[in-house]
């Protein structure tokens, strides 16, 4: 599996950025270095300035890849569900229906605790990144303009992945798409309240967020 992911090319749309991260050293080290500085000090303290200063490069070339900082968690964010997607097209392609969707879940939800072959990227540290901060990412008032043109088309198309896998299931499912949404939102919600606000969660080292989406899901669709 990690062989296969460290040749894979992960397509970010191209709208996001202004040049490509990954065409250059200084692009990458621009996401290497913003993935470990918005997990020290948070998204809303995070700022061109500071991740220039950490790199040794002037604020001005960061904005030569991302006009802003909402971009970049966009990016991010883009790059962290097409790893997540590349994951589970190869994991479940040989599934019959039922396996399928609970290796889905499974995916989806799961703590990322080993890196893969991307150097410059710690998926480990991107995780945690994307429980506490993806919502940012799509909670503004650009949204429907940015879906518009298609910053969140891997996010969406993991949804419809999952909602297909729930219909190949139970076909008379009304809310599948419903279901699929809930899957992705739920897990990094749980992982949330589970490091966060640990009284209002079942979830903890014990009983994983997956453990608790899978009873959800399939005894939804057994009813």
């Amino acid at each position: 599996m990690d062989s296969l992911l460290s040749n894979l090319k992960i397509s970010v749309p191209e709208k996001i950025y202004v040049k490509d991260p990954e065409s250059s050293t200084l692009g990458k080290r621009i996401i290497e270095h913003s993935i470990l500085l918005i997990d020290d000090i948070g998204f809303d303290s995070f700022t061109f300035k500071k991740l220039g200063q950490l790199i040794g490069s002037n604020e001005s070339s960061i904005y030569r890849y991302f006009e802003s900082k909402h971009n970049l968690l966009l990016y991010l964010s883009s790059w962290y569900w097409a790893w997540i997607e590349y994951q589970l097209v190869f994991e479940t392609h040989s599934l019959n229906p039922s396996e399928k969707l609970e290796k889905a879940i499974e995916i989806v939800t799961r703590s990322i605790k080993v890196d893969s072959k991307f150097s410059h990227i710690n998926e480990s540290i991107l995780n945690r990144i994307i429980v506490n901060e993806n919502s940012k990412s799509f909670l503004t008032k650009e949204v429907d303009q940015e879906n518009k043109e298609g910053f969140f088309i891997i996010y969406k198309r993991i949804v419809q992945r999952l909602r297909d896998m729930i219909i190949a299931i139970n076909p008379d499912y009304k809310f599948a798409s419903s279901l699929g949404s809930t899957i992705l939102e739920s897990g990094l919600h749980q992982h949330f309240l589970k490091d966060h606000f640990k009284t209002i969660t079942d979830c903890n080292d014990s009983t994983t967020p997956t453990s608790f989406i899978k009873n959800l899901v399939l005894n939804t669709l057994k009813s």
